[in-house]
């Protein structure tokens, strides 16, 4: 497989007109459960303001972080395809403002209005081609590599407002579970990136656009 030429871009989704949309509007405090894995899943849920953290529990009790989610993303959209029960647990990072829309009233939307279902279908694209390169990075790359991405990837690396941007606050131990390594191994590239000034910790974590060298390097 041959390498990619530049670095994975997230692009910021369209806001959503929500006029004439019915839907709840739910305020989360930081690590408080919108919802958790095997709940019911009859609604599908956007970010308005904050973040989102989704992660799923193995029967042997392991939990691994499987996305992170910003301002613009839907998540829970599982119920669209005949999920009876939630597949993840999510769970606010920072405060959130989540729009809550019931399964019916989503789905009367999609078919009812065509620029709503525009945006919606942008989404599901977007997440499915991260979803690919996620799994491509997971069996190609070395974890500094994979570390680095994933910074860039939560500072949507690309937009012109994003260059030092401060994350939401993050554990080593969340970074470890999203790369698959230990937390051991994310604490040394991360005290390597600052030592090089790819990230700087100044009450908060903020990533420098030129860690995007780590990516790019052989």
């Amino acid at each position: 497989m041959s390498k990619p030429k530049s670095a994975p871009r997230v692009k910021s989704i369209d806001r959503v007109d929500w006029s004439g949309v019915r839907l709840q509007r739910l305020e989360h405090a930081p690590e408080t459960k919108i919802f958790a894995q095997g709940d019911p899943a009859t609604s599908v849920m956007c970010i308005e303001k904050g973040a989102v953290r989704l992660s799923v529990l193995s029967h042997a009790g392991k939990e691994a972080v499987v996305a992170l989610l910003d301002v613009g993303h839907f998540f829970g959209e599982g119920c669209l395809a005949g999920q009876l029960h939630r597949m993840a647990t999510a769970t606010a990072m920072a405060p959130s403002t989540i729009l809550a829309v019931e399964k019916s009233e989503m789905v009367r939307q999609l078919h009812a209005a065509p620029a709503f279902a525009d945006r919606f279908l942008t989404h599901m694209l977007t997440r499915n081609i991260r979803i690919e390169e996620d799994l491509v990075d997971q069996l190609f790359n070395s974890t500094e590599k994979r570390l680095a991405r994933t910074l860039l990837l939560l500072a949507r690396y690309g937009e012109p407002e994003a260059s030092h941007r401060a994350l939401p606050k993050l554990s080593q131990e969340v970074l470890a579970e999203m790369v698959g390594t230990t937390r051991s191994r994310v604490n040394f590239f991360m005290n390597k990136f600052r030592k090089l000034g790819f990230i700087d910790y100044n009450g908060a974590l903020k990533i420098n656009n030129s860690l995007l060298s780590v990516v790019l390097r052989d």
